[in-house]
């Protein structure tokens, strides 16, 4: 399930200017933890994952957490990381995680992938477009090393806008729309493109977030992942394999009205572990009707 509103704004920019000051701020403040060097293997002529900048930074694990990738506003009180549509500028002082379409087309940007990238939207026997239904959005190719390559330089580029912006962080949203695509394409096609965009972020300063699907949970070592943002892994019972698997370093959102399990069960289950919060499944702004925002 990609969990996004059917209104969501596209695309973003990049800076790493003003992260010495972010560094002196929010390291002195506690809310990150160490650089992604830490844990690396020395010596050898191979990393035994994708290289990563001594500037990368890991979120706190249990940080208080927003979801606002349907627009950003004023962080609610005690919460120290969120997500943010690449469009959008980063809260000042938080851990900020840069909400990239990485898999799928973002809603009201297919005509400009028609006109421009043709050959990269995924299409079945027929020619005829592939679409996630849940959300209206088309499925992007990655099913040859070319095609990897040419949405890698479409794709970076947002990345490097997160990072100019200023963010610490970026999730490549729809890792797993194998599973929608109709057999077109498998896990080994998006784990193959997922790791080209943690090089990237890395490569840009920024950290990976893993977006969903325990499916890839045991190669996330061989993409370059550095922490989860998982959707309704209450619901799925799910929350504890990326808690194991990240170190507790998860931010995971729930849904009001979704399935069966209450988010305060949840809290008394993940809550001491993991940051949890609930929203609406539009993950409005504050303000408008609709809106939801609770943590544990």
């Amino acid at each position: 399930m990609a969990g996004r509103a059917l209104s969501l704004p596209s695309s973003r920019r990049r800076a790493v200017a003003g992260a010495a000051a972010f560094l002196a701020s929010v390291l002195g403040a506690g809310l990150l933890a160490g650089c992604a060097g830490d844990g690396a293997e020395s010596g050898g002529d191979e990393p035994t994952r994708a290289t990563r900048t001594a500037d990368v930074l890991l979120p706190t694990p249990g940080a208080g957490f927003d979801y606002q990738i349907g627009g950003g506003y004023t962080p609610p009180e005690g919460v120290r990381a969120l997500s943010r549509d690449r469009e959008d500028d980063p809260a000042p002082g938080l851990y900020n995680v840069c909400y990239v379409n990485a898999f799928q087309t973002q809603p009201g940007a297919l005509k400009w992938w028609q006109d421009t990238h043709p050959d990269l939207l995924l299409r079945d026997g027929d020619g005829e477009m592939i679409i996630d239904e849940g959300w209206d959005e088309v499925l992007l190719d990655t099913s040859t090393a070319a095609r990897r390559t040419q949405l890698e330089k479409i794709v970076g580029e947002w990345i490097d806008g997160c990072a100019e912006s200023g963010f610490q962080a970026v999730e490549p949203d729809n890792l797993d729309s194998f599973e929608r695509s109709k057999g077109r394409l498998t896990q080994d096609h998006n784990a193959a493109f997922a790791q080209a965009l943690a090089e990237r972020a890395h490569g840009d300063g920024l950290a990976i977030g893993q977006k969903n699907t325990t499916d890839l949970l045991d190669r996330r070592e061989e993409i370059g992942f550095d922490f989860a943002v998982a959707e309704e892994c209450a619901q799925f019972d799910e929350c504890d394999a990326y808690a194991d698997a990240y170190d507790d370093r998860v931010f995971a959102v729930e849904y009001e009205g979704e399935g069966d399990v209450g988010f305060d069960e949840s809290c008394d289950r993940w809550g001491d572990r993991i940051s949890l919060v609930l929203r609406d499944l539009d993950v409005l702004p504050a303000g408008e009707k609709g809106y939801v925002f609770r943590t544990c």
